[in-house]
């Protein structure tokens, strides 16, 4: 299970407020959605691997290409306690 405890958690009533300057909930649901929808093909993932299953995702909701991954894959390990 992931463990979001030390993330602020703020409630939204979207009929009063949706969009506060350039934040809106659009952005996070829409790479939930594409995130699950690519994890699901995997049938379940370890928490040890889960992270880095996460920033894939991340970097195909960002747009990047196959070497900035590898870059970005080798510089998250090197930062990451395991």
């Amino acid at each position: 299970m992931l463990d979001v405890s030390d993330f602020p958690h703020r409630r939204i009533n979207h009929s009063k407020l949706f969009v506060d300057k350039h934040n809106h909930i659009n952005g996070i649901e829409n790479f939930w959605n594409q995130a699950k929808r690519h994890l699901r093909k995997f049938n379940g993932i370890k928490q040890e691997t889960f992270y880095w299953f996460l920033k894939e995702c991340e970097w195909h909701f960002n747009g990047g290409n196959h070497q900035q991954l590898l870059t970005r894959l080798k510089y998250w390990y090197k930062n990451t306690s395991h």
